[in-house]
């Protein structure tokens, strides 16, 4: 099936109670023959309200890292592992929260499908809980961060603070981890390019030797 077609039938999708109440689903958006996805947990406000991942404050801060690599949006892409947003309604005002398990493993239905299509090199995982879906259920990203992990969809994972977490640590003496955010992109990026260079059977030049045979 290809990427649009899937991104059609998602949009109707009620696998879940988190349907009732999105705006929209926000599926992904970039290069879908990039080697690098990005993947996060889950649309905020302004997503759920534009449809786009990633639009938000901690959006900005992501755009402003890949800038940081000479990338832009329109060079990788970029999704979730749910494509709702998910919210606590108890106080009759929404309030982010993490997607249950349940969600999550709904949303499969999609995320599956998806990077299987794109079939990136690398799968970058922005946050805990992207890692822990697609890497191991016991991640811990402060510990785990920028290295490599075997993947089921993709040739490796590497995991990232999420932007909303930096934003959040950022004072006037701390950059509350963004420049780990930046190399990791960097990282990632090294990686899935040199991975595709060897895939087309390019020649390895000699500082190739960042990437990590014993993983690939």
């Amino acid at each position: 099936m290809s990427l649009d077609a899937l991104r059609a039938e998602a949009l109707g999708c009620t696998l879940c109670p988190l349907s009732a109440r999105r705006t929209h689903v926000v599926f992904g958006e970039g290069n879908p023959t990039s080697p690098l996805v990005l993947v996060g947990e889950g649309p905020g406000e302004q997503e759920d309200r534009t449809g786009r991942p990633f639009v938000g404050r901690a959006g900005q801060l992501l755009d402003q890292a890949l800038l940081a690599n000479g990338l832009t949006r329109e060079q990788v892409y970029i999704c979730n592992t749910v494509k709702c947003r998910a919210a606590d309604w108890s106080t009759g005002k929404p309030v982010n929260r993490a997607p249950t398990e349940d969600e999550a493993r709904a949303c499969r239905r999609w995320l599956v499908p998806q990077l299987a299509t794109i079939r990136p090199m690398v799968i970058l995982c922005v946050g805990a809980p992207s890692a822990r879906n697609l890497i191991r259920k016991d991640f811990k990203i402060t510990q785990e961060r920028g290295k490599y992990f075997p993947c089921e969809h993709a040739r490796t994972a590497i995991a990232t603070l999420h932007p909303a977490y930096v934003l959040r640590q950022q004072s006037a003496t701390n950059d509350g981890g963004y420049g780990l955010l930046v190399s990791d992109i960097a990282r990632a990026w090294e990686t899935a390019r040199k991975l595709l260079e060897r895939r087309a059977g390019k020649p390895e030049r000699a500082e190739d030797g960042v990437v990590q045979p014993t993983l690939f």
